[in-house]
């Protein structure tokens, strides 16, 4: 995961923001999807 992903995550949970955290969480989803079809 890149780190600047990390970063907004960790900074949405501390923060309690549930709609960014939902929005990082389906960007990981679709970032490692479009990766694993490249492998």
């Amino acid at each position: 995961m890149p780190a600047w992903l990390q970063n907004q995550i960790q900074r949405a949970f501390l923060e309690k923001n549930s709609k960014q955290v939902q929005l990082l969480n389906q960007c990981w989803f679709f970032y490692k999807k479009s990766i694993a079809q490249y492998d």
